[in-house]
């Protein structure tokens, strides 16, 4: 059986419906929103969840498009067999009745104003430039100097604040009807400008682009606006009482954006990939929209892109690759020894407990943690396991936790990656010398302070610590460190072997001890374990002819250094 491919990063609905991917219907959608009768509608979802697709299948739904030279091109024919043909006439009297203003801001991520401000212009150029057969309309002669203008990228900037109620203006004189504004990744320029350090610049331009298209623009039949975050406190919506936040604390439209159980279990079926289905439940599932579990739409559709090639492929993070995940890396730095704490529970599955608010601006989002724990929940970082009202304070109250093995991968690799920086930053000095001296208490109190400065999992195997003092004694000068050697009757955890054979070498073996109390018997037990299995055999035949032992065991965060002279 021939398969659809995959629509792994089609955005556009029409591309995807024509060339034949597999499409999952999301078009009750346009019912819902006919319905509810939103005039501004902000949508607020985490990145890769769909929102583009969303707007560009609204856009082909309602659009009266046009070709260049004003011929009336019919789309009705993309949504054939889909959910919205059977909402019935009153529904589909609105397929390509509107002028239709698309926007996306997604371009404006850039290193400084000028190049920010430059890229949203081209935007709105473009979509001059899609509707400029309206110029040949007598009733536009008066404002086709100004539209020539901002087409072509020459006009003054107080012409671009104005620009999207000037072009709607002139789609409704030309049509007679009102306009639909579609305004997707609204809020990345104000990210990336707090980011980049020109926040204030970039709020100014976009707080008068937005008013003067969303307040006073009575041209304007509805909006629908996406992004990741509900930015109310920074006055872009100032004054706009029809405004309708959609979260993903909100009930309504929760299965519009990513996807359901019953359609990733649909999606497995048809590329005979049921047997997976419980892994991709385990990776990319998790997330709660109102009430609504939700999976990862991307990150689903890549690994069953990869899975009809090798049915045997390992589950990857594709939605880390998405974005630096910056955030989880001012998480760490912000964070003291009870964040450090929260965040090892969250990794071993546990759950926090946080107020929520959700009118976060950019540039609070870094002044306190209550404000980056409510960032990281509302972009996708944390699922709510349930909610509470206090009843003095009346704050509102989410337990999260981790949604799934994704995204517990970020949090992972961003540590571990943070935990090397400071490594490589720290002084070690006192660390080697204690371990060639043999020095064993203050050994075990630089290996104790390390592990405190770090996050780790409560749950971390003897392989962690293995590879976490091999990774601190490889710096070592004049040393060479070799793991998992095979030696003797067994398999030694780690040698350390001075350059010169004249010098003193070194067998390391690592136990983890369930309870504080049997730290002693465990490091014990490790240089046992040397002992009995002649681990010294390999550095005899290396040409060592003095080499002693470490026997260090770990619980947590502490640990215990025992050491014992020449092994045969």
């Amino acid at each position: 059986m021939e398969h659809k491919p995959l629509p792994v990063g089609v955005d556009n609905f029409e591309l995807l419906i024509t060339r034949g991917y597999y499409f999952i219907d999301k078009t009750w959608f346009m019912k819902e929103l006919l319905d509810k009768k939103g005039s501004v509608n902000l949508f607020t979802r985490p990145r890769r969840f769909g929102k583009t697709l969303n707007m560009s299948m609204l856009q082909y739904f309602f659009e009266d498009m046009r070709t260049d030279d004003g011929e009336k091109k019919d789309n009705a024919y993309l949504f054939e067999n889909m959910k919205i043909m059977d909402a019935g006439e009153k529904y589909l009297a609105h397929i390509g009745k509107y002028p239709v203003i698309n926007l996306t801001l997604k371009d404006a991520k850039q290193p400084n104003f000028e190049l920010a401000y430059a890229a949203i212009k081209r935007q709105i150029a473009d979509e001059y430039f899609r509707h400029k057969y309206i110029l040949q309309a007598e009733c536009l002669s008066e404002k086709k100097e100004e539209y020539l203008n901002i087409m072509m990228c020459t006009a003054n900037r107080g012409a671009y604040n104005n620009s999207i109620k000037l072009l709607s203006q002139c789609l409704e004189k030309y049509y007679g009807k009102k306009v639909i504004i579609l305004i997707d990744e609204y809020d990345v320029p104000l990210e990336n400008a707090f980011t980049e350090n020109f926040y204030n610049e970039m709020i100014c331009f976009i707080r008068s682009l937005f008013e003067s298209s969303l307040k006073t623009n009575s041209s304007l039949e509805f909006a629908v606006i996406t992004g990741c975050l509900r930015i109310s406190k920074e006055s872009i919506f100032t004054g706009l009482n029809n405004l309708k936040v959609i979260s993903i604390l909100d009930e309504k439209y929760a299965e519009y954006f990513g996807f359901t159980p019953e359609e990733v279990q649909e999606l497995c079926d048809y590329y005979g990939l049921s047997h997976r289905y419980n892994t991709i439940q385990e990776w990319y599932n998790g997330y709660i929209f109102g009430d609504m579990n939700v999976y990862n739409p991307w990150s689903v559709i890549q690994f069953i892109d990869d899975l009809t090639e090798n049915e045997n492929w390992y589950p990857r993070s594709y939605w880390a690759n998405t974005s630096s995940n910056a955030v989880v890396r001012r998480l760490l730095d912000m964070a003291d020894d009870s964040v450090k704490s929260e965040i090892e529970n969250l990794i071993d599955g546990g759950t926090i407990e946080k107020p929520i608010h959700e009118d976060i601006t950019y540039g609070e989002v870094y002044e306190n943690m209550g404000n980056l724990w409510n960032f990281m929940f509302f972009t996708g970082y944390f699922k709510k396991v349930k909610e509470r009202v206090d009843e003095q304070t009346k704050k509102r109250y989410l337990t999260l936790e981790i949604p799934n093995e994704e995204v517990k991968y970020i949090f992972r690799e961003k540590i571990m990656a943070w935990f090397d920086q400071k490594m490589k930053a720290r002084d070690l000095t006192r660390l080697y010398t204690a371990f060639v001296n043999k020095d064993t208490q203050t050994l075990e109190e630089e290996l104790t302070d390390i592990l405190y400065e770090t996050i780790s999992s409560f749950d971390e195997s003897e392989n962690y610590y293995h590879g976490l003092v091999a990774g601190l004694l490889s710096g070592m000068k004049g040393y060479r460190t070799k793991s998992n050697r095979e030696t003797g009757k067994g398999r030694c955890d780690l040698f350390v072997k001075p350059v010169s054979r004249r010098k003193e070498a070194f067998i390391v073996e690592f136990k983890k001890a369930k309870k504080i109390k049997e730290l002693e018997a465990k490091a014990q037990e490790a240089l046992q374990q040397i002992d009995d299995n002649r681990y010294a055999l390999e550095l005899a035949d290396d040409g060592y002819d003095i080499a002693s032992s470490y026997g260090i065991s770990f619980c947590g965060k502490d640990c215990c250094v025992m050491h014992r002279e020449r092994s045969e």
